[in-house]
Formats: structure tokens, sequence, C-alpha cells
């Protein structure tokens, strides 16, 4: 495309040139991305949305997601309906699946053995066949303690080093322990990046859909263990700045992503007011109605959506 553009552009000054660069325009490829923001359990809004898509047919040719929406975006890719709230509900109160006592014993508050290793091979089985077979690209991101910089990873085929990187993207700080994999050292990637929206079009990806997990009216505040986190992570001074300036960096996303809606170019989907669950919720009655939002909030825009992805470039 590049070389046509440039032959367009050295016939520009004819009706010729400009018919050529019109035609390119109007022909340029489609690529549909799909964001999915972070939020531990607030990732039941994101799960909802998820399953009305796959119900409905609507796909993607990327996918990146960041913290829980990586490890419950995964189940988009591997097509399995309803398999993220049905195993949050059932495990919701089994101590190796979240708890403080996991945090004691093992320094993760959601235990690494249990979330990657006995429940997407033994428990609940994810569908690794149809992850792999399936075309769509997927992404998580990381942050990198050393750099506090992202780090964005495709996951080819959901394999056990796959899923120690989707372990990274989701181990918060404070809550877990470094992630030490290829050479990295990594904890979430929502300290860094919780919306790669700029990411994604750094790849081309021109047709986006972002799904927050936060209303249109929040605005992220300075953390608030700022002094806990300075503690925790002294041996990182580079991840301690990010976290210090998250909420600039948080806010200037949303702003950037709203503002690409407002041109059309960004289609978002989020809830209309605070879901109010906890991040570690464990009340399977609000994990379901928290998942019924997002259903109903999918269902909803889904007409809107469908025109959005058919539009041309």
């Amino acid at each position: 495309m590049g070389k046509r553009y440039k032959q367009a552009l050295v016939l520009s000054g004819s009706g010729e040139g400009i018919s050529a660069i019109l035609s390119i325009m109007e022909n340029r490829e489609v690529k549909k991305g799909l964001i999915l923001e972070g939020g531990a359990m607030r990732g039941m809004f994101t799960s909802g949305v998820l399953d009305v898509f796959m119900e409905n047919g609507v796909s993607f040719d990327g996918t990146v997601g960041v913290s829980a929406g990586a490890t419950f975006g995964c189940n988009f890719k591997s097509r399995q309906i309803g398999r993220a709230i049905r195993y949050n509900k059932k495990y919701a109160h089994n101590w190796r699946y979240c708890s403080l006592r996991s945090l004691l014993l093992t320094g993760d508050l959601y235990g690494a053995d249990f979330c990657y290793n006995r429940l997407p091979n033994e428990l609940d089985l994810f569908d690794l066949s149809v992850y792999r077979s399936n075309p769509m690209e997927f992404y998580c991101v990381a942050s990198d303690c050393r750099t506090g910089k992202p780090v964005y990873k495709k996951l080819e085929t959901c394999d056990e080093h796959d899923l120690v990187w989707m372990r990274a993207s989701a181990s918060m700080p404070l809550a877990s322990r470094v992630v030490e994999i290829d050479g990295y050292e990594l904890l979430d990637g929502g300290m860094t990046d919780s919306i790669p929206l700029r990411f994604f079009e750094s790849l081309g990806y021109n047709r986006n859909v972002v799904i927050l997990t936060q209303p249109r009216s929040f605005r992220k505040k300075p953390a608030s263990l700022m002094w806990l986190i300075k503690r925790a992570l002294r041996a990182y001074p580079k991840l301690v700045d990010a976290m210090k300036n998250r909420h600039l960096v948080y806010n200037a996303e949303t702003a950037d992503v709203f503002e690409k809606e407002s041109r059309g170019d960004v289609f978002v989907i989020c809830p209309e007011k605070p879901l109010g669950i906890s991040r570690t919720e464990k009340n399977p009655d609000e994990l379901e109605r928290v998942y019924a939002e997002g259903r109903r909030t999918a269902t909803k825009l889904l007409p809107e959506l469908r025109s959005f992805l058919s539009r041309s470039v």
C-alpha cells in the first residue's frame, strides 16, 4: 500500500492522482482490535460483555488484556461462554484461589498453582485446542519492575510459559510475588499501561473497541498506600516512580479513549455507574450481579457496535 500511495502522490496534481488516493483510502484494510482493562473482580463486567459477543458472533482480529482483562479475556479466544463467571462463583471461597491464607503461605493473594495450573488443567478445563486454532491474536501487558515500563507479550499457545506471563500481568503489587520470566522481573500490567489502546494502534489496529470497568465519570486518584509501595518495591525505584504517576497516566489514557470515541474512531463499553464490587469479592451473588450488568450493557449497545465494526476505514 505504501508504494501505491507514493505513486498516487506523484500523480496528485491530476484528477487521476486524486482518484487514486481516494481509492486507496476507501480500500484500507479494517483491522479490528479489542482492548480489555483490568480491575480484579470488576472483570466480571468484562466477562459478561464478552459472553454476549460470543453468543452473537462478534469477532476481532486481535485482543489485548491487562491483568484481569487478560486472565478472563483469554476465554474469548478459547470461545468458552460462561467459563469465567462459572469458576469464579464456584471457587470464590476456596482459600487456594484467593485469600489472605494464600498470601501468607505462598506470597500470592491469588494462588499461582491453583489459578494457573489446577484450575485450567483439572477443575474447569481451558480449551487449548480452540484457543490455538482461533486466528485472533491475543496479547497481555505486564510491568517491567526494573524499567518501570510496560511489556507486551503475544500469547500464541497459552501453554505453561504463556500462563506465567498471564500471571505476571495480574500480579498485583503488595499482593503478589514478582514474576521472573524471559529475563524480566514483572508485576501487574495496570501499573504502567491500564488501557493499551495506543499499543494496539501501533500494531495497525484501526477499528478498536475498548471495554472499561469504571464509568465515564471515573478519575483515578494518587495511590493511597504509596508509603507502603515505596517500602515493598524499594528494590525497583523506577516502578515506584511509575506508581506515583499512575493516576496521571490512567486519566490521560481515558481522556485519549473518549476523545477518539468522539471522533468515531473508537467504540467504548463501560458501566453506567460504579460497579461497587470488591477487588477480591467472594459473594457469588455479587459476582453474578456485575456479570449481568456487563451482559445488559453489551446487549443494549450491540446494534451500535455492529454498525461501528462494519464501517469501512
